[in-house]
């Protein structure tokens, strides 16, 4: 957190645009740059020049297949760092097409809700690729209904470390991480697996609290390696979030109050956010 904002880094995002505002806003709340874009050209000639990248794939349009596909084959090609964001895994064929596109040119950090993550587990196939045992829930809407009715991240522990050592094998340095948002966080780099209580359930009662997570992520990500960048901006985000629902009113007041929450808490404040190995 003092990294980031003695080096207010560049953190680009190609994101969901009904998030953008949030995202950008809690990326400069947080201490880093933002820069949003949705033309291929753009991100991959400013990814050399950015700390990461962020890429959310929650609201789509035609192009997005093509440019996506483009963006995430030049990152990996280069070495970027970048943020994923799954969101909504499993819901559409076009939606799932991008998400199996990645595979081939996988991200450095994979953020997700449980649902999400044990989709693009399965999606991705990775059950014998990563050594363990194969995922066995119904893939596509139905595994993420599965899941959501469950509302367990325990649940996507097996999916995480699977997904986060097939991040770490395919990249220049041999590092990744996932995080998955629950009541009580995960984040994993594929052998140590964390949890994080804490935050406030107001988070679920505004759009984009997990957007701008991924795009902070990003931001950390640019100073830090994958697992500690994650674990960072979740700890990050459970104080703020903490301290911006006892400052509220409702959803409204609770957003403001997140931003600056965001900006106003220490990094020793995040040091002390719970935090222990599962």
């Amino acid at each position: 957190a003092q990294n980031v904002r003695e080096q207010t880094p560049l953190a680009q995002s190609f994101t969901n645009f009904v998030t953008i505002n949030l995202v950008a806003n809690a990326q400069l709340a947080a201490g880093g740059t933002a820069a949003m874009s949705f033309l291929p050209n753009d991100v991959t000639s400013l990814a050399s020049s950015c700390g990461a990248t962020y890429i959310n794939v929650g609201t789509l349009l035609p192009f997005y297949r093509d440019a996506l596909q483009e963006i995430s084959e030049h990152l990996s090609r280069h070495g970027c760092k970048w943020v994923l964001d799954p969101v909504a895994a499993g819901v559409g064929v076009a939606r799932t097409e991008i998400l199996k596109g990645f595979k081939d040119y996988p991200p450095t950090v994979i953020r997700a809700n449980a649902s999400e993550a044990l989709v693009l587990h399965d999606m991705w196939q990775l059950g014998d690729a990563a050594g363990t045992d194969e995922h066995n829930g119904p893939a596509g809407v139905e595994a993420a209904d599965s899941v959501e009715a469950a509302d367990s991240v325990d649940a996507a522990i097996t999916a995480a470390t699977d997904l986060a050592a097939y991040l770490a094998l395919h990249s220049p340095t041999h590092t990744g991480a996932v995080a998955v948002s629950g009541e009580v966080d995960l984040v994993t780099d594929g052998r140590l697996v964390y949890r994080l209580p804490g935050g406030s359930a107001m988070m679920t009662k505004i759009t984009g609290a997990g957007c701008s997570l991924g795009g902070v992520t990003a931001t950390y990500l640019a100073v830090a390696d994958p697992l500690v960048a994650s674990l960072a901006a979740s700890m990050l985000y459970n104080v703020s979030s903490g301290a911006a629902e006892r400052a509220s009113h409702g959803p409204g007041s609770f957003q403001t109050a997140f931003l600056d929450a965001l900006w106003n808490v220490t990094p020793e404040e995040i040091a002390s956010a719970p935090l222990y190995l599962a």
